[in-house]
């Protein structure tokens, strides 16, 4: 008697699974911990350097990259003397131009 029980509950629940499955409806079984999730770690703490008073005579030149042929290289900054009295150092840069952007380097202007 236990024995057909058994069996006609294993069946019914078979039936009622095929109906839910037929009526677009599914049956997921989870077993276990879920998956860990790997998040990326934080970027690093920004570097923040004291403002130094410039040298006297020295003017502050910022690092900037050059082509080099084979690729771009960094020019490092650096504290130097202007080529005449008042000159500003002007970075590199793109210029807008009709027909596509054109590199222009870094020079001193008045």
């Amino acid at each position: 008697m236990l024995k057909a029980l058994i069996a006609l509950l294993a069946v019914g629940t078979v039936v009622l699974l095929a109906a839910n499955a037929h009526a677009g409806q599914r049956v997921f079984v989870k077993i276990g911990a879920p998956a860990p999730v790997f998040a990326p770690a934080p970027p690093p703490a920004p570097v923040i350097v004291a403002a130094r008073p410039a040298p006297y005579g020295l003017v502050r030149r910022p690092a900037y990259y050059v082509w080099g042929g084979y690729g771009y290289r960094m020019v490092p900054a650096a504290w130097v003397h202007p080529p005449y009295a008042g000159a500003v150092w002007v970075a590199p840069r793109y210029i807008a131009r009709p027909r596509g952007s054109m590199w222009v380097g870094g020079y001193w202007r008045r």
